[in-house]
């Protein structure tokens, strides 16, 4: 009862001055609520089909779930939130004006969009579609952004632009059809252009900069300084070498790099990494001079040789023939492996080709040096015949030590060639003859192993004696004939027979064999003459006392005269027949 005199009094304290006002604006804002206009309001109800939004008047509006593009942005809205329409009509029948979020939306597009392309500038949108030529892309309407537009350069993976929300310009807009054509290429272009005279206005050759990589190649990387992009080139990335840019680096890495040059009209960058630290090169000579022993680590086997890196960015190449002390080429990668410490020795170097040649089997003893200390001559050793040739049998004594068997030290016979007394393969016993530092040779022999026969027969032999010979040479001044297996001697011709003879060829044969008498020896020159001629005066003067000694002792010395007579009649006779 109070309360309705209450209400009474308020309604009686109104002034028809304020009723009038009051009326005039709800007849106001019915007219404003005609079809088109877009209104503001506060949801005041939510169900499964529709939203109820208090627009300011007597009648509520209502927005339908379908009208809504994404089902979630209906889930997240509350009662109590704000939301624009348009309003589509009213439904007094329903007690309701019909509401369209979705048209409301796309009228303040068409509105952002027209301000946007009148002014050059950029929007934002969702690309949410792939068609056969470009995109579709959400910008509060169904917007077409062409392929070719999609980026600067055409995409390794068109799809992985869906679902992103980017920035774009605006190329062709007509509000009546709701026709709207996007750009991304330009909006980047414009971006390129802005970063490029910023990077540009702050390059200085020589100087420091950082950036980050972007992206590795087999000839370099490219670094990004802030919107430009410059070449970093393998050859400046460090003052040794490398195979691959990976080896350095990896992309999103931050890096300082100095700027080595630049062209602004050709938006080229030349960076330089190495270039932090000093060439390493400007001391190679003073550090490693020829003769130096240095330890270093194996960076890369080729057939050729290894490379050593003796500091960073300097390294030095190890030939293959200066791998091993063997005389045979062996493969780097069977000697040395990538990451080992070696010693080496520098060979030579020249800082102004950036080239160091180092050896591997020079900073070690040679074999040989260590063989001839182990071993002196006269020595025994067991090898393997590694192989023959015409003037001798090559045997390996020792690890990468090979020997020499002259075909003169074989067999004290004499052979035409090494395979008639050896093969290879072959497992033998010989004796050390000589080892030669400075030729870097070694001289077996393999009849040694008998005994020296020269000495043998010198010292059973002697001036006077008579040997069985057969002949195996003939010369213009005589011949030789061997009177055991390896030794010879000689006979002149004057020694052939008692009748002069000038060609032995057309009295003698190879192959023929005689008794001959020893008439001189000379043991330091093993060497021996031998006289056919008086071996056989020798003998017929033993013939004759064998005679002699067979006779009767009735034989008077009358008859010795006579019988010497006879002999000298006819030997003069002979020299008669021989000079006519």
């Amino acid at each position: 009862m109070t309360e309705t005199k209450k209400n009474t009094k308020a309604d009686d304290q109104m002034t028809d001055e304020d009723y009038e006002r009051l009326l005039d604006q709800y007849h106001l804002s019915d007219q404003e609520l005609s079809a088109g206009t877009v209104v503001k309001g506060r949801v005041v109800k939510k169900t499964p089909g529709y939203l109820l939004l208090d627009i300011g008047h007597k009648t509520e509006g209502a927005i339908p779930v379908e009208d809504f593009r994404d089902p979630k942005e209906f889930e997240d809205i509350k009662v109590g939130s704000e939301i624009e329409a348009l309003l589509e009509k009213s439904r007094p029948q329903d007690g309701y004006f019909l509401l369209s979020k979705k048209k409301a939306d796309i009228q303040r597009a068409l509105e952002h969009l027209e301000t946007a392309y009148r002014t050059g500038n950029w929007v934002t949108g969702k690309v949410i579609a792939k068609t056969r030529n470009g995109y579709t892309v959400d910008v509060g309407l169904p917007a077409f952004l062409p392929q070719a537009h999609a980026d600067l350069r055409p995409l390794k993976d068109p799809d992985s632009l869906l679902g992103q929300t980017l920035k774009f310009k605006i190329m062709k807009y007509n509000q009546n059809d709701e026709d709207v054509v996007l750009s991304r290429k330009l909006l980047l272009q414009d971006e390129r252009e802005r970063k490029k005279r910023r990077v540009f206005s702050h390059l200085v050759k020589g100087e420091k900069v950082k950036g980050v990589v972007r992206s590795l190649t087999s000839f370099g990387a490219f670094i990004d300084l802030g919107g430009i992009e410059g070449l970093l080139h393998i050859s400046d990335m460090s003052w040794g070498k490398i195979n691959r840019p990976s080896e350095l680096f990896e992309v999103g890495q931050e890096v300082e790099v100095v700027v080595l040059d630049f062209n602004e009209n050709e938006e080229k960058i030349s960076l330089g990494y190495k270039q932090l630290t000093p060439d390493p090169w400007l001391s190679v000579e003073q550090k490693y001079g020829p003769g130096t022993k240095v330890t270093g680590r194996v960076v890369s086997l080729t057939d050729f040789g290894a490379f050593v890196e003796l500091e960073k960015g300097v390294e030095g190449l190890v030939h293959i023939s200066d791998l091993t002390w063997s005389k045979k080429m062996v493969h780097p990668k069977k000697v040395l492996a990538v990451g080992q410490q070696v010693t080496v020795q520098v060979l030579e170097v020249n800082p102004q080709t950036h080239r160091i040649s180092l050896g591997l089997k020079q900073a070690s003893p040679h074999p040989l040096e260590l063989f001839a200390q182990k071993h002196n001559p006269g020595a025994r050793l067991k090898g393997k015949i590694t192989s023959l040739t015409d003037f001798g049998a090559f045997v390996q004594v020792d690890k990468d030590i090979e020997g020499l068997v002259h075909i003169s030290d074989i067999s004290w016979e004499k052979i035409k060639h090494p395979s008639e007394k050896l093969k290879a393969g072959e497992e033998i016993e010989v004796v050390l003859l000589n080892v030669d530092l400075e030729k870097q040779k070694v001289s077996l022999g393999l009849k040694q192993l008998e005994g020296d026969i020269w000495e043998d027969f010198f010292s059973r032999q002697k001036v006077g004696d008579l040997v069985k010979v057969k002949i195996v040479r003939i010369t213009d001044f005589g011949l030789f004939a061997e009177i055991v297996p390896g030794i010879e001697g000689v006979v002149f011709n004057s020694e052939l027979d008692d009748n002069r003879i000038e060609n032995a060829a057309e009295t003698f044969q190879i192959g023929e064999e005689r008794m001959a008498k020893i008439i001189k020896l000379n043991p330091q020159g093993r060497k021996i003459s031998l006289s056919f001629r008086q071996a056989q005066q020798e003998q017929q003067k033993k013939e004759f006392q064998k005679y002699m000694e067979g006779q009767s002792d009735r034989l008077t010395l009358g008859d010795l005269l006579k019988e010497q007579f006879k002999n000298l009649s006819t030997k003069d006779k002979r020299k008669k027949e021989g000079e006519s």
